[in-house]
């Protein structure tokens, strides 16, 4: 700004421009991979399914562009903050986070959010893709959460002043449309609630800091079928779904309930850091026959309850100096903690694929080439349940090895 001479009035427009313009960010990144499979059409959660006749391929996982605008008072506290950032791939172009934020300064405790974005639930899901080691979200993640993202409005209390005692303590709470970005529009007047009591990153000693939070979702859809599958166990001990058809389940509410922990250490060491990190989710998830997924729209064909559960672990290491990292990951999703194996499959039981657990186990290597570039190497090692099911009576040849550039603006 030495350089505009603000006395002629070209300068003052320059410098009026510059002033309104000068809180602007533009930043984005864009992750070109190659990956191998473990055979043609495999199936999963490592950047989607392999098409039918292949078992390698390039492709471009994310491309984006994130614009942000923030508005600050006179006292330099922040006021308002508007975030625009969507998605470009070879599959198309897609809207990812749509959102506002006025923040209160009186106390400068709360702000108010309305728009697209992360559901406030878990570390995982919050972690941005850019910054996450591994280069996908853990298949429970990216099942009961798809895209992340919903549309809604939520309150938050994170004390701003450095001296606050409650500054190490955000709490988040609002109230979304529940089917996330998979529908087009808003299909019932039900909205789920979500909620995180977080922890943020405190010293416990000179070298370690600890951080963690629990959350809760309560929500579900309208029922437009009077028919809803619940596991039942008969008088032999075998468990099969069993159709409640009362006329009453139309119009009424489905459960989607979900409860989780998380949390994380990290360790300051010579070579850089070393961190753990883990989270727990478990509760119930009304869906359809074929999968666990929350519906794109209202059900024309009878709905499914089951009780879920999943994790993950996160170890992290960097090694000779902070440009290298290896990684390993273990998580698991079971879609239904009520039927286990051989009783998946079984004749009469009315069961298939959607209630199949699954391992994963991941092994990754990241060298961090500079603040701009990032290379990933990492292998999934994924373990199914042997089930009566034809195909999956054995562990299905479904690995996948991904080599991943990030370019980071």
């Amino acid at each position: 700004m030495d350089m505009v001479d603000t006395s002629k009035n070209m300068g003052k427009g320059l410098l009026s421009l510059y002033k309104k313009f000068d809180r602007i960010n533009i930043g984005g990144y864009i992750q070109p991979e190659f990956q191998v499979a473990g055979e043609k059409g495999a199936k999963g959660y490592a950047g989607g399914d392999f098409a039918q006749y292949v078992s390698n391929r390039f492709m471009i996982r994310r491309g984006r562009i994130r614009f942000e605008y923030a508005r600050f008072t006179e006292e330099n506290k922040p006021s308002v903050q508007f975030v625009f950032q969507f998605d470009g791939t070879e599959r198309g172009v897609f809207i990812r986070d749509f959102w506002g934020r006025y923040f209160e300064n009186k106390w400068e405790l709360f702000s108010f959010s309305m728009g697209m974005f992360a559901r406030p639930f878990g570390y995982e899901i919050n972690l941005a893709s850019s910054d996450r080691e591994s280069p996908e979200r853990g298949r429970m993640s990216q099942i009961l959460m798809k895209t992340e993202r919903d549309l809604g409005a939520m309150i938050s209390f994170e004390p701003r002043k450095k001296d606050h005692p409650l500054r190490h303590l955000k709490i988040d709470a609002g109230f979304f449309n529940g089917q996330g970005l998979t529908a087009a529009a808003d299909y019932d007047n039900y909205k789920d609630f979500i909620g995180r009591v977080g922890l943020k990153p405190v010293p416990l000693a000179r070298n370690l800091t600890f951080s963690g939070g629990v959350s809760i979702l309560q929500g579900g859809f309208m029922q437009n079928t009077p028919t809803i599958y619940a596991v039942r166990t008969g008088f032999n001990g075998d468990k099969f779904f069993l159709p409640d058809s009362s006329l009453t389940n139309v119009g009424r509410r489905t459960p989607r309930r979900y409860y989780g922990a998380d949390m994380q250490w990290k360790i300051k060491g010579g070579w850089g850091y070393t961190e753990f990190r883990a989270e727990y989710i478990r509760g119930t998830q009304t869906a359809i026959a074929s999968s666990s997924e929350t519906p794109t729209a209202l059900l024309q064909e009878p709905a499914y309850e089951r009780h879920f559960d999943g994790a993950y672990f996160y170890f992290l290491q960097n090694i000779v100096n902070r440009q290298h990292q290896v990684c390993i990951k273990y998580d698991w999703y079971d879609p239904n903690t009520d039927l286990k194996g051989p009783e998946i499959g079984k004749p009469g039981s009315n069961t298939n694929a959607a209630n199949i657990k699954f391992s994963t186990l991941g092994l990754g290597y990241i060298y961090y080439c500079n603040e701009n570039m990032k290379l990933v190497w990492w292998y999934d090692l994924i373990k199914n349940e042997k089930t009566l099911l034809p195909g999956y009576t054995e562990d299905v040849k479904d690995n996948v090895l991904t080599c991943r550039l990030q370019f980071r603006f």
